[in-house]
């Protein structure tokens, strides 16, 4: 679930226009309340902005698609036709499509073609026949980002601000967040 927030909030420091969305395990259910807590892999309850839907997520609309990790979520998120829409429509409308953890499952399930990705460990012999894998911390393939796991957060975050808003944007952002001298993202 770090995956998700830590690049939620480096996306926001940059000045980014970001929502969250509860994917539901089962499509078409009628969303008249607030979505619940999505519970994270180990426990972590994160209050999402909104329902996720076709509609109002479109590539119109938003610059940037993020499919974060957690075995469960990312399954359930791989799985759900609208994010399989959403991934081929992003890269299609030449918009950023960025997948961390077992998020890069959705490269599989959406039916995106052979290409360099990478993603957690425990995902990787569902990928590794299909795509050129690779356990760089971060893959850049074209609009398709894609990172290793909780470990590899920042620099993926900090990769998908400078694809967005440019490497002076990503410092700006970066020299505050104070991290250690010698941090190599």
């Amino acid at each position: 679930l770090n995956q998700s927030t830590i690049t939620y909030d480096t996306l926001v420091r940059a000045g980014v226009k970001t929502e969250s969305a509860f994917v539901p395990e089962k499509e078409g259910a009628n969303h008249s309340e607030s979505p619940p807590f999505a519970k994270g892999s180990r426990g972590i309850n994160i209050m999402p902005d909104t329902y996720l839907d076709g509609k109002d997520f479109g590539p119109e609309k938003y610059d940037l698609l993020v499919i974060p990790g957690g075995a469960k979520g990312a399954d359930t998120m791989s799985k759900n036709s609208i994010v399989q829409k959403l991934v081929r429509d992003y890269l299609e409308a030449d918009k950023l499509v960025g997948m961390i953890c077992a998020g890069s499952l959705a490269a599989l399930a959406s039916g995106l073609p052979k290409q360099p990705l990478t993603s957690h460990p425990s995902v990787k012999a569902q990928l590794e026949d299909q795509y050129d894998y690779s356990e760089e911390p971060v893959v850049v393939s074209g609009n398709l980002i894609t990172s290793r796991g909780p470990g590899t957060a920042f620099p993926f975050a900090f990769t998908l601000v400078e694809r967005l808003c440019g490497p002076e944007k990503r410092t700006e952002v970066f020299k505050p967040m104070v991290f250690p001298p010698g941090t190599p993202f």
